[in-house]
């Protein structure tokens, strides 16, 4: 359902306001580099720094640039239950074509405390559901089990999978079944993903470099994976600089660096430093993205 090279949006911002015309026109490039959906109002797009309005806003600008080109994953978790069925219905109203659900974070619940809210958000939507598991942010780990579980029902359709254990994505794919998606949400392990059953990546650096991870998951999907390794090879310093400073400062100021958008994040993430933006800059150009 959702496979391929799918890009974690960054919000950008101008006045400390969502820059509206930034966004659909990073939308509109991404689509024409070859992206196959988009996810917007996670955590590269500073969800937690963005209000419901402007969630709902991000999400109805995006899915009008899409156009129906793409679909349109909106990020809509909380840890609260509650919030999360709240900001999942708004998703489904501003016409997201699915929704990406993180682990409920700080709250540290059990694996039946991380079933049931995920049951609670299916039950209440009619969008096909991605569980965004990554324990380095959240604490929390769901486990091979309990997302098996919730494979079952109707509407929990796959994973965002950023642990970086490959080994977990072969024991997902055989809990889970075939059609539950596996989507690697790190990039700098997202070819060996493909390698061990993976469908595709929902990434920070297509941000960037949008035709290059496009073009890394068309050879995965055909199953040539040493020519995606050889595309990834040359992103393999910008996997890394997209990351020396929080996320998503670096990437933000590589759009700037194309046009695409200004450096502005929302405290309390910080424009990088020095040291990241010559590393970004530097990674940028030899992966053929600047010139000199």
């Amino acid at each position: 359902m959702f496979t391929g090279s799918l890009t974690a949006l960054i919000t950008p911002f101008k006045n400390n306001a969502v820059d509206e015309a930034a966004l659909q026109g990073l939308v509109q490039w991404q689509l024409d580099e070859g992206t196959d959906g988009l996810v917007p109002c996670g955590t590269t797009g500073e969800s937690p720094t963005l209000s419901a309005d402007e969630q709902r806003r991000v999400i109805e600008l995006t899915v009008e640039a899409a156009a129906g080109r793409a679909p349109v994953i909106a990020g809509a978790g909380s840890n609260d239950t509650s919030k999360g069925i709240a900001l999942s219905r708004q998703a489904e109203a501003a016409g997201a074509d699915g929704l990406l659900i993180v682990t409920p974070y700080y709250n540290k619940p059990n694996q039946e405390g991380l079933y049931r809210h995920f049951e609670a958000i299916h039950d209440a939507v009619s969008l096909p559901i991605l569980i965004y598991n990554i324990p380095g942010r959240s604490v929390i780990d769901m486990s091979v089990k309990t997302m098996s579980a919730l494979s079952r029902l109707e509407r929990i359709v796959g994973v965002k999978d950023a642990t970086g254990d490959m080994a977990r994505a072969r024991d997902q794919r055989e809990a889970c079944g075939e059609d539950f998606t596996l989507l690697s949400g790190d990039d700098s392990t997202a070819v060996e993903f493909a390698a061990n059953g993976g469908d595709g990546a929902i990434s920070v650096t297509s941000n960037v470099a949008p035709g290059l991870c496009a073009q890394i998951w068309d050879a995965a999907a055909a199953g040539e994976l040493a020519e995606a390794r050889s595309i990834d090879s040359g992103l393999a310093e910008l996997h890394k600089a997209l990351f020396l400073d929080p996320s998503p400062g670096p990437a933000k100021y590589a759009l700037s660096l194309l046009g695409r958008s200004g450096v502005d994040v929302r405290l309390p993430i910080t424009e990088p430093g020095e040291a990241a933006k010559d590393a970004v800059r530097a990674a940028m150009s030899r992966a053929g993205l600047l010139d000199g």
